[in-house]
């Protein structure tokens, strides 16, 4: 799942790895194009075939994620609509939820006022 995917990228980023690879599913794609898209990683790609898939991330230079706050857990679902979705850190970070629309980052949200699952943030 993708809170597990967050802190493994978070933990490699900390040990100044460079790559990073990680079992594939459809939503941790989702949320790895929008860290790319945020400039969180240098990019993100599916690899393999049948069940060996994989996707690979190349991590930035420099420590990007400093922290996650899992918002929605398996046994909690949070929902917020468009007007609840505040800036996380003043604007120095990211809200990422699962909406009707996909998986979007918290400000694109905003601007296509759709609301949904808030599934993390991130600084």
């Amino acid at each position: 799942m993708y809170y597990d995917m967050l802190i493994r990228i978070k933990n490699a980023q900390a040990a100044k790895k460079g790559s990073l690879k990680l079992p594939y599913s459809t939503m941790d794609m989702a949320v790895a194009e929008i860290l790319v898209a945020k400039n969180y990683l240098k990019s993100a790609v599916r690899k393999g075939r049948g069940a060996k898939r994989v996707i690979e991330l190349v991590l930035t230079d420099a420590p990007a994620i400093h922290g996650v706050h899992l918002v929605s857990t398996p046994s909690r679902a949070i929902y917020a609509g468009y007007r609840d979705i505040r800036l996380v850190k003043s604007g120095h970070g990211i809200a990422v939820l699962s909406t009707p629309r996909g998986v979007m980052a918290g400000d694109q949200a905003r601007r296509e006022k759709v609301g949904g699952k808030m599934l993390f943030e991130l600084w």
